[in-house]
C-alpha cells in the first residue's frame, strides 16, 4: 500500500517546489516551456488531463515527461501508466503548480478555438453599425486598431500560419465573412472564416503595421513588416488588392531563422549539379534561372550567391523585394515610384566595381541588354525570367531585341525549375504501380545514361519501387510535407550556340541538341526523384505537362 507523505504545510515557493518533490521522489517543472508540439500535449486527451490535473509537456527517446499537482493521486497515476503503456514510453513525473499546469493545458487551445476567442472578446469592445463602417466604444478607430483585440486577432491568425509552416496568407471577402487561407506547401487551405464586420478592420490593423494608408481602398498598395515569433524575427511581405466585396491582403510570410540552403540541398543532382558548379565558377556570363512565380527561384539564386559570398568578391545585387538579408552581399531594392529601375540600378552598380551581379528579375528590353553587356564585359551576371521552360529563355531575351550573337557569346547556363511536395516520412509505404504506369515512366528515361542514373541511385537492372503516404497527423493526413525542387539545367553547347545565331535560338532545334547532350529534363528529373523515393508521379504531373495520367485515364 502506497504511503501517503504529508506536505501541505509547505509554502507555495520554488524552493518549497523543489523540497516537497524530493519528498515524493519526483523531480519538479517551476514554469511551462514556451512551446509544447501538437503531437505531445495530445498524447493524454484534454477532458483527462484537466480532470486529473496531469499534462505531458515533453518526451525524449522513449520517455514522457508529465506535469501532476498531485502526484499520489491513485486515480491519474493508473490513467497514466494506461497511456504510457499504450504509447510505449517509460513515465518520468513532474510535480508543478497548478499555475502552471493551467498554462500547460493552455496548449490544447487549437487556432479555431484562439480565433473564436478573439472575435468574442472583440465584439465585446466594438458594437457593429449598419453597413461595414465601425465606431468604438470610447476609442478613437486608429487607437483601437493598434490595440487589442483587433491586434491579438491579426497575431492568431499569423501564429497559425507560422506554426503551420505556411508561405502564405489570404485574407478575402467571401459574401457574409472573410476567408482566411494560407498556402501549405504550394497549395492553398481553408484555415478559417471571420465576420464580414471584423475582416475590413483586421485588413486595417494589417495596413498600419505596414505603413500603408488605411483609407485608400480603390488602388493596391504594398508594404511590409516584421514581428517577433518566439523569439525570432519574421518578415511580412503585404500586397493588398481592391476587389468587388471590399480588400483583399495577400501576406507573404520570410523566415530568416530558416536560412539559405546550400545548393546541394536544393535538389540539384549529377551532372546538373557539376554543370552548375562549373558554370558558377566562371569569371564571366550569365546564369538565367527560368520558372513562374513561387516555384524557388529566388531561393536557389541566394544559395549560390551564398556559396560565392567571400571578402574577395564585391556581390551586389537588385532585388523587389529584398526577400533575405545575407551578410557579405550588398543588396538594393528597387523603388520604381522614384525611377529606381532594374535598368537604371543596373547602370549605377556598374559603376561600383562589381565581379557578380544578381539582378532580381529581367522584365523588359532595356535591363535585358544592360544585363547581357554586363555578362560580355568581366561580370558573373545572375538572373531570372518568367518563361516555361530552360530553354525558352532564349527565344524570350531574343524577342526583348537581344542580338543572337551577343547571346550566344553571354549565356553559360540556362535553367527551369519547379516546387514538388516531399512524401511524408512518417507515413511513406511502398505501394504497387500498375504495369502500365509501370512502361510509361520507363519510357521518358530510356534514354539517360546509365552513369547519370547511378549519380541518382537508381538501378534499372532491379525491380523499382514506388512509395507514397498513407496520410497521418504530421502531414495533416496528405501523405506529403514539406517541398522539394526538381530541375532542368542546360550548359551551352557548340551546337547550341549555332542555333542561336544562325536559326535565332529556334527552340525544337535548341531542344533536339539538349537532348544529344544527355541534359535531363525538369519531369525526366522529377521522375528519378520519383524512383529515389523522394515524391509522388502525381506531383510530377502537377507541375509539368500531363501526359502520363492522362493516357492512364483514356486507357
Amino acid at each position: 500500500m502506497n504511503k501517503i507523505i504529508q506536505t501541505n504545510n509547505l509554502d507555495a515557493s520554488e524552493d518549497n517546489l523543489n523540497k516537497k518533490a524530493a519528498l515524493l521522489g519526483v523531480a519538479s517543472l517551476n514554469k511551462a516551456p514556451k512551446n509544447i508540439d501538437n503531437a505531445i500535449i495530445n498524447m493524454i486527451p484534454e477532458d483527462v488531463a484537466r480532470k486529473n490535473k496531469i499534462a505531458v509537456f515533453d518526451v525524449a527517446e522513449n520517455v514522457m515527461k508529465v506535469a501532476m499537482v498531485d502526484p499520489q493521486d491513485i486515480t491519474a497515476l493508473n490513467m497514466l501508466r494506461f497511456i504510457a503503456e499504450k504509447e510505449k514510453k517509460e513515465l518520468d513525473i513532474y510535480l508543478v503548480y497548478k499555475e502552471v499546469l493551467d498554462n500547460l493545458l493552455v496548449f490544447y487551445t487549437g487556432p479555431a478555438e484562439m480565433i473564436e476567442a478573439a472575435v468574442k472578446s472583440f465584439a465585446e469592445d466594438i458594437k457593429f453599425d449598419e453597413g461595414i463602417d465601425l465606431t468604438v466604444k470610447k476609442k478613437s478607430n486608429e487607437q483601437a486598431l493598434r490595440e487589442a483585440p483587433v491586434a491579438k486577432l491579426v497575431e492568431v491568425i499569423v501564429s497559425h500560419a507560422i506554426e503551420g509552416h505556411a508561405s502564405d496568407i489570404h485574407i478575402e471577402p467571401m459574401g457574409k465573412e472573410y476567408r482566411v487561407r494560407f498556402r501549405v506547401d504550394g497549395i492553398l487551405h481553408v484555415s478559417l472564416t471571420i465576420p464580414k464586420e471584423i475582416g475590413p478592420v483586421v485588413i486595417s490593423r494589417i495596413k498600419i503595421l505596414s505603413n500603408l494608408k488605411i483609407d485608400e481602398k480603390r488602388k493596391p498598395q504594398d508594404g511590409r513588416f516584421q514581428l517577433s515569433h518566439k523569439g525570432n524575427p519574421i518578415d511580412f511581405r503585404i500586397s493588398t488588392l481592391p476587389v468587388i466585396d471590399g480588400e483583399k491582403v495577400v501576406m507573404r510570410i520570410l523566415d530568416k531563422d530558416i536560412g539559405v540552403n546550400n545548393i546541394e540541398s536544393m535538389g540539384l543532382i549529377g551532372s546538373a549539379l557539376k554543370n552548375t558548379q562549373t558554370s558558377m565558377q566562371e569569371t564571366y556570363g550569365m546564369i538565367l534561372m527560368t520558372g513562374p512565380t513561387g516555384s524557388g527561384k529566388s531561393t536557389t539564386l541566394y544559395a549560390m550567391l551564398q556559396a560565392l559570398n567571400d571578402n574577395e568578391r564585391n556581390i551586389i545585387t537588385l532585388e523587389d523585394p529584398i526577400e533575405y538579408n545575407i551578410e557579405g552581399l550588398n543588396q538594393s531594392q528597387i523603388n520604381p515610384e522614384i525611377g529606381y529601375t532594374f535598368a537604371s540600378g543596373l547602370r549605377t552598380i556598374l559603376r561600383q566595381d562589381p565581379n557578380i551581379i544578381m539582378v532580381g528579375e529581367i522584365r523588359d528590353g532595356e535591363t535585358a541588354e544592360l544585363a547581357v553587356h554586363a555578362a560580355l564585359t568581366g561580370h558573373l551576371m545572375f538572373s531570372t525570367l518568367h518563361t516555361n521552360t530552360a530553354i525558352g529563355s532564349i527565344s524570350r531575351m531574343i524577342d526583348m531585341g537581344i542580338e543572337p550573337f551577343l547571346l550566344a557569346s553571354s549565356i553559360r547556363l540556362v535553367m527551369a525549375q519547379r516546387l514538388v511536395r516531399r512524401i511524408c516520412e512518417k507515413c511513406k509505404t511502398e505501394f504497387e504501380l500498375s504495369e502500365y504506369m509501370r512502361k510509361l515512366i520507363m519510357e521518358e528515361i530510356k534514354h539517360i545514361s546509365k552513369d547519370e542514373l547511378t549519380k541518382y541511385g537508381v538501378d534499372l537492372a532491379k525491380k523499382i519501387k514506388f512509395f507514397k503516404g498513407k496520410g497521418c497527423d504530421a502531414c495533416n493526413g496528405t501523405g506529403l510535407k514539406g517541398r522539394l525542387a526538381i530541375f532542368e539545367v542546360v550548359q551551352l553547347t557548340d551546337g547550341m550556340k549555332n542555333i542561336i545565331i544562325e536559326k535565332k535560338g529556334n527552340e525544337i532545334l535548341m531542344m533536339d541538341e539538349r537532348n544529344k547532350a544527355g541534359f535531363l529534363t525538369i519531369r525526366q528529373d522529377g521522375i528519378l526523384k520519383v524512383l529515389r523515393g523522394e515524391t509522388t508521379i502525381e506531383e510530377i504531373e502537377r507541375v509539368t505537362e500531363n501526359n502520363i495520367m492522362l493516357e492512364e485515364v483514356i486507357c
